[in-house]
């Protein structure tokens, strides 16, 4: 499975994961207040991942790392998750799910405007296609509902909220996942705990604690590791692109699990959805263009982009012999003009 591949696969498992989580929150808040159950979603990733095994090969997080992960923290888990859950609690499951596509375009804005990521014509098609899928579908969400004005303000801050996160865990991509998952997971489910405890006067039944701990890790933590990893394949505008399943994976679930039926207009959004991801896997963008000079940390292959000597001493002891790959340590790219297929990784910022 070639990169492109290996971060589609990435990019689409973490959205269905994440969208399943709306309808199962739905339920769920019957039993919790939004804060209370934001913190055990939180929870339950970051215990979950505390039982996975970090790579000696990654990069490792550093001093310079901490202002970028506090504020995904602070946008995308302090915030975000309470802000859905409350909407949640005054719309319908399939509404909720699908006002979730707001994430999409507000993460392929802020890439493209703000941090340097391109989309060519086709997958700026692509893109489109997803998000007007998810709007056909969502087209007739609150008929016969009751469904509430501020509470779809509430999902469309949450998703600007995630939009801003998503931008930022880009930058933290080459990182080690499993600890960026761990500490993210970990202190949102503490801030939001604390919050709850002050603002929220019923607690959780074991029950629904329970539950909660086992959709987070799935739906929270494995959606936020595959997403990290599709990010560092494919730049955070085409997985913002990908995301844009979430809210029909949700609005699917919500149908069987919470009663609510299709329509026609649901199954138009799933050909035109269809559409969309078919262009974007599809999609190819290759031009010639010029590598300026760059230094960072990743793991990485000696591939085309990294063809550099290695000091006979690594920073904690002589380099074993031979060399193996895939591994991490401080490089330096050179500049470099070239042309080949290519995405907005972290090796390819550059004007168009």
């Amino acid at each position: 499975m070639n990169d492109r591949l290996r971060g589609t696969f990435f990019g689409m498992a973490s959205a269905v994961l994440f969208g399943l989580s709306a309808p199962f929150a739905k339920l769920l808040l019957s039993g919790a207040g939004p804060l209370f159950l934001a913190g055990l979603l939180y929870l339950g990733a970051g215990a979950a991942f505390l039982l996975v095994r970090t790579s000696s090969q990654e990069a490792k997080l550093t001093r310079a790392d901490a202002p970028l992960l506090a504020a995904a923290v602070l946008a995308g888990a302090a915030l975000a998750p309470p802000l859905m859950l409350w909407g949640l609690l005054r719309l319908s499951g399939l509404t909720g799910s699908l006002l979730l596509n707001l994430e999409a375009p507000f993460t392929m804005a802020l890439a493209v405007a703000l941090f340097g990521e391109h989309l060519s014509r086709r997958e700026a098609l692509a893109a489109a296609l997803l998000v007007l899928g998810g709007a056909i579908v969502g087209a007739h969400g609150e008929r016969g509902l009751t469904g509430s004005l501020l509470g779809a303000l509430a999902i469309g801050l949450a998703c600007l909220c995630w939009a801003i996160d998503n931008n930022l865990s880009a930058r933290l991509a080459l990182k080690d996942p499993v600890t960026v998952v761990r500490i993210k997971m970990l202190s949102a489910g503490a801030v939001n705990l604390v919050a709850g405890a002050f603002l929220e006067s019923r607690l959780p039944a074991a029950r629904i604690a329970a539950w909660a701990l086992v959709l987070g890790a799935f739906s929270y933590g494995a959606s936020y590791l595959f997403y990290l990893k599709a990010q560092r394949i494919l730049g955070a505008a085409r997985q913002g692109a990908l995301f844009a399943l979430a809210p029909f994976a949700g609005a699917a679930l919500a149908m069987p699990l919470l009663g609510d039926r299709p329509s026609v207009a649901d199954l138009a959004g799933a050909v035109v959805m269809a559409l969309g991801l078919v262009l974007l896997v599809r999609a190819r963008h290759a031009h010639r263009h010029q590598h300026h000079a760059l230094d960072h940390e990743h793991l990485h292959l000696h591939d085309a982009h990294h063809q550099h000597a290695h000091d006979q001493h690594a920073h904690d002891g002589p380099l074993v012999e031979p060399l193996v790959e895939p591994h991490s340590h401080p490089h330096h790219h050179g500049e470099a003009t070239h042309e080949h297929p290519h995405v907005s990784d972290a090796h390819h910022k550059h004007r168009h």
